[in-house]
């Protein structure tokens, strides 16, 4: 076979597959939806952050649970939650400019707390006025 027409056939099968591609919407990229802000207070975390594991282990040791409800919401891994994070900073005027940073603390009612001590701060004063 003549080297032009095989280069034609190839430049046909790339043109096939490029459009079938394109029409697929393989490489479409979706907006992240955050996920809705439940009521009261949410506890932001990223797993396997240090910190975050310090605000867990108080939780667990002092039974925070069992007495105030607390959801935990996970953001390296879920994207949602991390547009919901993303939202969350923004209300409580935080400078989202170079990210947002974990454990964040959203008390329910418009304060937000960042990093372990501010966060476990937080957690005394609410269990010890219960």
């Amino acid at each position: 076979m003549d080297k032009t027409v095989i280069v034609i056939i190839l430049v046909i099968i790339l043109a096939g597959v490029g459009f079938w591609v394109w029409q697929s919407g393989v490489f479409v990229v979706k907006p992240v939806v955050p996920t809705p802000l439940p009521e009261g207070i949410v506890l932001f975390y990223g797993q396997g952050c240090s910190h975050c594991k310090i605000v867990d282990d108080f939780i667990a040791e002092n039974k925070i649970i069992e007495k105030i409800k607390i959801t935990q919401l996970e953001v390296w891994f879920n994207k949602s939650n991390a547009a919901l994070l993303g939202q969350v900073a923004v209300d409580c005027k935080i400078d989202v400019s170079s990210g947002v940073g974990v454990p964040f603390l959203y008390d329910g009612s418009g304060k937000c707390y960042v990093g372990d001590v501010d966060a476990i701060n937080f957690l005394k004063n609410e269990t010890d006025s219960k």
